[in-house]
């Protein structure tokens, strides 16, 4: 007779995985970083991580302060340079004057990361125009000019291109429209960038964060106390952290990954593929101030 007693199995949680543990570390010796939302999360771990494999980088970011901070943080860090930029990415000029004073520094331009980016919760019905436009121009129009900014340098060198992205406008996610449509706007850009400059040496690819713990992003938009639940409506039973986003970028600027372009690589643990507990739907839709109780990033 069969046992029909308990049937039920530990969750198994694989950790995070450990790039100087894969990676030689002078991957990257002699290598130029330039990376937009450098000076903080994710973009911030990102930085350090390739610069800890040997590349000097560039970040930048509108607060200054913060970035010298950072950029102090990274050197000492990583025992490598980090030159810090104060540019808007709406501003063309600011970037081309960024990107100047990198080459002017380091006289070369590898790889760039263009990860600045805006978000709040706001329905379309409570969300104004200028604030849907405000995340197109930082989110899409600003990984576009951080391209023109870049693209002769990088071309020059058979560089790569990493945008950062999401994977909110894989389904209809409420409360995100804005930054749906300009993550959408982001994939589109990479994946022309891709097939342009792909005869040329270069590449371009995305990743696209899941939920990834101790970020400003989950702090301000996740519902308070929600990241237990989170992580057990995650497949891989975990949030993301931000080295695993790190490792990701490491793999692809590296040559393990010189036939890979025009892709999104999501670093979600497959959050994305189950209905997690991020926004209860339809409670949200049919009482949007209920959002004013559970996030602290809301605008309703």
């Amino acid at each position: 007779m069969s046992d029909e007693g308990d049937t039920s199995r530990p969750a198994v949680i694989l950790p995070a995985a450990d790039p100087f543990k894969v990676f030689r570390p002078d991957l990257f010796k002699g290598k130029v970083l330039f990376c937009t939302g450098g000076g903080s999360g994710i973009c911030y771990e990102m930085t350090k991580t390739i610069m800890s494999f040997g590349a000097n980088a560039a970040i930048l970011g509108r607060k200054a302060d913060r970035l010298a901070r950072a950029s102090k943080e990274l050197s000492s860090a990583t025992g490598q340079e980090c030159l810090p930029c104060p540019a808007d990415v709406r501003e063309p000029e600011q970037l081309r004057e960024a990107a100047r004073k990198t080459i002017e520094k380091f006289g070369r331009i590898d790889f760039v990361i263009a990860g600045s980016a805006a978000n709040w919760l706001a329905g379309i019905e409570q969300n104004t125009e200028k604030g849907f436009k405000t995340v197109i121009d930082i989110d899409l129009i600003g990984s576009y000019n951080t391209v023109k900014a870049t693209l002769e340098e990088v071309t020059k060198n058979k560089g790569s291109y990493i945008f950062i992205s999401a994977t909110l406008h894989y389904y209809g996610l409420p409360y995100q429209s804005h930054a749906s449509a300009a993550k959408a706007g982001v994939d589109a850009l990479s994946r022309v960038l891709a097939v342009e400059m792909g005869p040329l040496g270069v590449r371009s690819n995305v990743i696209a964060p899941g939920p990834i713990a101790d970020t400003e992003g989950m702090d301000r938009l996740a519902p308070k106390g929600v990241g237990e639940a989170v992580a057990e409506g995650v497949p891989m039973q975990r949030m993301g952290k931000k080295s695993d986003i790190a490792s990701a970028g490491v793999y692809l600027f590296s040559d393990a990954a010189t036939f890979i372009t025009g892709t999104q690589m999501v670093v979600d643990g497959g959050a994305w593929q189950v209905q997690g507990p991020m926004l209860p739907y339809p409670t949200t839709s049919l009482d949007p101030k209920s959002l004013s109780s559970l996030v602290s990033g809301s605008r309703l």
